[in-house]
């Protein structure tokens, strides 16, 4: 698999193989120790989530408290979906940017997201199907979002804005500039240094 680090330090997209002959295909869509080799540890995988969405659904931008956070490896099994990453780490260097892969069965890439970074995505296809390897259980009292349309953000769609279909969630959560000021955001020194307490095996 070929892995490639995103514009957002510490996100990766990975694209894997596919051997295909008569019977079909076969591909390795996750491999610990080559992720482990780009990130610097392997994913303490301790979750794994399913979402179903028509075209048009766009969930996110959500996000977890750190330490300890939730890093997530993300693939789309069925359909397409623009995923995102987006710096909300408060003192990062790329703090308010994001970047964007396509997520499909065609190409059958993932994407990983350390701990720390908010993430979305928008559904291009019904029945999009998206499952997560998530580094932590679903904490809610320690699980945030942000509004995907906070034109701070500036997240662009594939589709005009009246296919969008938000949650009610999503679409009352505070932009970035609110959530910072309500003390929600991670800092970037203390992503840091979970990070190197990851890498070191601590």
């Amino acid at each position: 698999m070929q892995i490639r680090e995103l514009t957002i330090a510490g996100a990766f997209e990975v694209t894997p193989q596919q051997f295909v002959d008569d019977r079909g295909l076969f591909l390795e869509t996750y491999r610990f120790d080559a992720l482990a080799e780009a990130v610097g540890h392997a994913i303490d995988v301790r979750q794994v989530n399913t979402s179903v969405s028509r075209k048009g659904v766009v969930r996110g931008i959500h996000f977890a408290q750190v330490p300890r956070g939730q890093a997530k490896y993300v693939t789309a099994t069925r359909g397409a979906v623009v995923d995102y990453c987006i710096d909300i780490r408060v003192g990062s260097p790329t703090f308010g940017q994001w970047d964007a892969v396509r997520l499909d069965d065609v190409d059958r890439r993932s994407v990983y997201l350390p701990e720390g970074l908010g993430h979305a995505f928008v559904s291009l296809t019904d029945d999009s199907t998206v499952t997560y390897l998530v580094s932590d259980v679903f904490q809610p009292t320690r699980e945030h979002g942000i509004s995907p349309l906070d034109p701070r953000i500036g997240l662009t769609f594939e589709l005009p804005a009246e296919e969008l279909v938000l949650s009610d969630k999503d679409a009352n959560a505070p932009t970035l500039a609110e959530a910072e000021a309500l003390d929600l955001l991670p800092q970037y020194d203390d992503c840091l240094v979970w990070y190197a307490s990851l890498n070191t095996g601590k």
